[in-house]
């Protein structure tokens, strides 16, 4: 199921994207599927009639994830952690498809990074791992822009990371998802970047969940970033950045 968020008019609503591409429509749902269930209300508008926002602003956190792809820890000449390497974005790093990705004036150097984002559904805690699976609402494409010369001066990575709109977010949710062997792509002004697969991960997605979640209570809404494959590299103003991941789809922001 695909559960997306978008405007008709003004007001932000949800609803199930359903059909083929280039045909869909989305089925408005009443209330918020986070805690209301699914419930469609009969109308439907056309995918193409409708603006898709964030599929979800977080209420709480984005917890990312770093060097988590082998190759991709071996082209910035960095070590393998000995654990999962966690930090923060704050809800306000969040943007949609489409919105642009406004390069903050502290930085010469942002980064793209295509990356899987694990969507919690439900409040959690020490979650065994063989139970993540009960705690995942479902799965979106994202992008973790960094400003590669503040991490490497701030020697810790809010700055970095959490910059107002380095968090795009989208098309979509897809709830029906099996997120260990997923093609994951990264594609600027339409030239292949990125090409690496989940299955490479160094901790997959449920180890991840579980880790997180033995430091940090998950609220729902919560967002986990699980880290980018190799062939990051930076973005300039005008150009256009598409992450592809299998199972979901595509999300496109351009930089300005």
């Amino acid at each position: 199921m695909r559960i997306a968020r978008f405007v008709v008019d003004s007001e932000p609503m949800y609803g199930v994207v359903e059909g083929e591409e280039g045909s869909e429509e989305v089925a408005v749902i009443s209330g918020d599927p986070f805690f209301a269930g699914v419930h469609p209300t009969g109308v439907r508008h056309k995918l193409a009639d409708v603006r898709l926002v964030a599929p979800i602003i977080p209420r709480s956190k984005l917890v990312g994830i770093g060097r988590n792809y082998a190759a991709h820890v071996e082209e910035m000449g960095n070590e393998t952690p000995a654990a999962p390497l966690m930090f923060f974005k704050p809800n306000t790093a969040v943007i949609g498809p489409n919105e642009p990705m406004v390069l903050p004036s502290f930085s010469d150097e942002v980064s793209y990074e295509a990356e899987l984002c694990v969507v919690i559904g439900r409040i959690c805690k020490d979650v065994p791992v063989e139970r993540v699976d009960e705690v995942i609402f479902g799965y979106t494409c994202g992008n973790d822009l960094t400003a590669r010369d503040a991490q490497r001066t701030d020697n810790q990575w809010a700055r970095a990371k959490g910059f107002d709109g380095s968090a795009p977010l989208g098309p979509w949710i897809e709830t029906e998802l099996d997120p260990e062997n997923l093609a994951i792509r990264g594609w600027l002004d339409g030239e292949l970047k990125q090409d690496g697969n989940t299955s490479q991960m160094i901790w997959g997605v449920r180890e991840l969940v579980a880790y997180a979640s033995q430091a940090f209570t998950l609220l729902p809404g919560d967002v986990i970033m699980t880290g980018t494959p190799a062939g990051v590299g930076t973005i300039e103003p005008g150009q256009r950045f598409e992450v592809e991941i299998e199972g979901i789809g595509r999300l496109a922001n351009i930089a300005r």
